[in-house]
């Protein structure tokens, strides 16, 4: 057994749901990427699952990428927003959710953890019983995310030793962290079990997989093959290819 193929729905937001589920039956993809639960339900006829929830939807705006867990002033909010999203996302058969850092805004690291760890933990009980496993996504602070804080895997790790639980991971993303850290192959192969989900995108420009990128993919899928992963491998580049199907035909090919 090996880990499977999904996508991110972001990145072929122009093809309609129906005709990227389409292309994912023909492909061998088995789950679309960042979708609401609701959405989720639609993929049941195309034998498809979504393996991890979009950002939550919320007037406040909190769980996005810049409001979430480091900002304890959030807690409530984010503690009702996860309350409901966590048995809905169980319900729809998703077995992750998103969460974020928040942006730093003069936090220190220190600072930063420990309050994610603060607003995370009251969470994991009812993501134990719902069987769902809250990741963490690591992104980029130096060219899409300015100020992200969890944009390093050591803080990331950091985190997830704090809180000490199976239901709290790591989404790696790794053309995220091949812009600010690099070493993308051995941070793989030694911190695998932190890491709950994969993220694919070429680098730099965040486009296909192809040889115009400086990650070599073949190498990388070696290295999760060793570390025994069995879960999803998402691809979340953005096309440029005219032929978007062709585009992620050949990412998935890459990473077979």
């Amino acid at each position: 057994m090996s880990f499977q193929h999904s996508v991110c729905r972001w990145c072929f937001e122009d093809t309609p749901l129906p005709q990227l589920a389409e292309w994912c039956q023909e492909l061998g993809i088995k789950g679309i990427d960042l979708l609401h639960p609701h959405e989720a339900a639609t993929l049941a006829p195309y034998n498809l699952t979504c393996p991890v929830t979009a950002a939550p939807e919320h007037e406040s705006g909190l769980g996005c990428i810049e409001k979430a867990f480091n900002n304890p002033a959030h807690h409530a909010t984010l503690w009702k927003i996860y309350e409901e999203l966590i048995p809905k996302a169980a319900e729809a058969g998703i077995a992750n959710i998103i969460t974020f850092s928040g942006n730093r805004e003069g936090l220190t690291d220190e600072a930063g953890i420990e309050n994610c760890a603060a607003g995370l933990a009251p969470l994991l009980a009812l993501a134990e019983k719902h069987n769902i496993t809250l990741i963490m996504e690591l992104l980029n602070s130096k060219v899409d995310h300015p100020d992200y804080q969890c944009d390093r895997s050591d803080w990331g790790i950091a985190l997830c030793d704090k809180l000490g639980s199976p239901r709290f991971k790591l989404l790696y993303d790794i053309y995220h962290m091949q812009v600010m850290e690099g070493d993308v192959i051995a941070t793989i192969l030694k911190s695998s079990s932190y890491f709950g989900h994969y993220h694919t995108a070429g680098c730099p420009g965040r486009n296909e997989l192809d040889e115009t990128q400086e990650l070599y993919y073949p190498a990388i899928i070696k290295a999760i093959r060793e570390t025994g992963y069995l879960g999803f491998l998402a691809h979340e580049f953005v096309p440029t290819w005219s032929d978007r199907k062709s585009a992620l035909a050949d990412a998935v090919k890459r990473c077979s």
